[in-house]
């Protein structure tokens, strides 16, 4: 018999926030597969504890860079790409000898998730399903209040990785904006929000949905370094009736 592995989208972080379905298949799980950074617990992890059933066997998928080396550096995608081939191998033997995996996923497992370079290389070689859930960019606009699309606006989703001049261009362009990757990328948003004169009207949201959430405008945030799980937004302003 062959299992399968589920890649399950938890949320932005509160686990009340989690689908029916992604609930019912983490308290069941018999083999869990979490990323995590070395030394941490992973903030999958976390969102599930006191979910995990007796005896689970739990599988730690650490990365072996995160901001050590530059994204431009050959070296990165290197050391990621075995990676993955080495998590594949790893989850393909478990599933092959009659095991159900799931793997849990931070937001939507199709949405910058590290899961779909799990997908890429198991779909087709064993079963494999995505569980969707809520994004963590759909919980930081919700923790502003107000909504981020009106009408015919155009939601731009961008990474604050993104070269500064690209950034102002699309940042002009769109109507509403979800800036994600901001870490050490802050600065450089900045600047590409005021050429876009996007500044002023630009939120930023820590931590949504989980335990220390901080909601406050950009332009009052001073100097202040921005956690990992950070997000911009600038909501439109369209079509109402």
């Amino acid at each position: 018999m062959t299992g399968t592995v589920h890649g399950v989208g938890l949320g932005p972080g509160d686990p009340e926030l989690m689908s029916v379905r992604a609930d019912r298949l983490v308290r069941g799980a018999r083999n869990v597969a979490f990323f995590r950074k070395a030394g941490r617990r992973g903030q999958a992890r976390g969102i599930v504890e006191g979910m995990l059933a007796p005896g689970a066997r739990e599988i730690p998928m650490e990365y072996p860079v995160t901001t050590e080396i530059p994204l431009g550096d050959p070296r990165y995608n290197q050391l990621l790409s075995a990676f993955y081939a080495e998590c594949t191998e790893r989850l393909r033997a478990l599933v092959q000898a009659g095991e159900d995996v799931v793997v849990l996923c931070e937001g939507d497992p199709f949405f910058y998730g590290s899961f779909m370079h799990l997908y890429t290389r198991l779909s087709g070689v064993v079963p494999v399903s995505v569980v969707p859930a809520i994004t963590g960019m759909s919980a930081a606009w919700t923790a502003t209040g107000a909504p981020v699309t009106w009408g015919d606006d155009v939601l731009c989703v961008l990474m604050g990785t993104l070269p500064e001049e690209e950034l102002a261009r699309r940042m002009a362009d769109a109507d509403a904006l979800v800036v994600m990757k901001i870490g050490r990328n802050i600065d450089k948003i900045r600047r590409a929000l005021a050429t876009a004169g996007r500044f002023d009207a630009a939120w930023l949201v820590e931590y949504a949905s989980m335990g220390g959430q901080s909601v406050m405008r950009l332009s009052e945030a001073g100097e202040k370094v921005t956690p990992y799980f950070s997000i911009i937004v600038v909501h439109g302003q369209g079509r109402r009736p």
